[in-house]
C-alpha cells in the first residue's frame, strides 16, 4: 500500500474505486459497441444493449471485488440491484438528452452531446454512485464499519 493511498479518507477511496470500475466499464462498453456495430455488423439497439450489459458486468465486477471488496456478496440478486441502478442512470442520461432536445429545442449535435453525456452523465454518475453504495453493497464490512 503505498503512503499517499494509507492517507486518504474511506470515502475517497470509494470514490477513486467507483470512478476506476465506471471507467473500466465505460471502455468495455464502448469496444463492444464499436465492434458489434462495425465488423459483426449488428443493428445500433441491439449492440449497445449488449455492450451496454457487457459495460454494467465489468462495472459490477471492478466493484465487488474492488472497490466494495469488504463487503458480503450476495449473488444474482446483489447483481440485479446493480443492474437496476445503471439502468436508472442510463434513465436520466436519456431524459437529459430529451428535455434539451425536444423540451428546450436545442438540437444541435453539440447541444446533445452536452446535454446526454456531459450533463446527463454527470449526473447519472451522482445516481449510480449513491444507489450502488446504498442499495447494492451495503453492509458490515470486515473491518466492523458500516459501509454504505
Amino acid at each position: 500500500m503505498s503512503l499517499a493511498r494509507g492517507r486518504q479518507s474511506p470515502f475517497v477511496r470509494e470514490v477513486l474505486g467507483f470512478a476506476a470500475a465506471g471507467l473500466l466499464a465505460y471502455a468495455a462498453d464502448l469496444g463492444l459497441f464499436v465492434w458489434l456495430r462495425g465488423p459483426a455488423g449488428l443493428d445500433p439497439l441491439t449492440a449497445k444493449a449488449l455492450s451496454f450489459v457487457a459495460g454494467c458486468s465489468v462495472a459490477y465486477a471492478g466493484n465487488a471485488f474492488g472497490t466494495y471488496r469488504h463487503t458480503r456478496l450476495r449473488g444474482p440478486r446483489q447483481y440485479a440491484a446493480f443492474f437496476t441502478v445503471n439502468v436508472a442512470g442510463a434513465l436520466v442520461q436519456l431524459l437529459c438528452l430529451a428535455v434539451s432536445h425536444y423540451g428546450l429545442g436545442l438540437t444541435s449535435p453539440r447541444a446533445d452531446t452536452l446535454s446526454g453525456a456531459v450533463v446527463g452523465m454527470a449526473l447519472a454518475t451522482v445516481l449510480r454512485f449513491w444507489g450502488t453504495r446504498t442499495w447494492v453493497f451495503r453492509g458490515e464490512g470486515r473491518d466492523g464499519s458500516w459501509t454504505g
